[in-house]
């Protein structure tokens, strides 16, 4: 995983945890929760100028708390 300073992540919205971003398959970027799993959808991209303009687009989602939780309620 390849850290980009540029690119702030504010605490999980669900329990304070750490967020990352997450690269898979080389194509889709998401933000995760290392402590309870919540995370945003997932971005895709093809080229290295789409990845951190997804990179971008997953920390907005992720520091406004648009989030994907498995909590109760959910």
């Amino acid at each position: 995983m390849e850290l980009n300073p540029a690119i702030e992540l504010e605490e999980c919205p669900v329990c304070r945890g750490d967020g990352m971003i997450v690269h898979e398959g080389g194509w889709n970027v998401q933000v995760e929760c290392s402590q309870c799993g919540t995370h945003t959808v997932y971005l895709e991209y093809e080229t290295p100028d789409e990845k951190l303009e997804a990179e971008k687009g997953v920390a907005t989602l992720w520091n406004m708390g648009k989030v994907i939780s498995s909590q109760r309620g959910e």
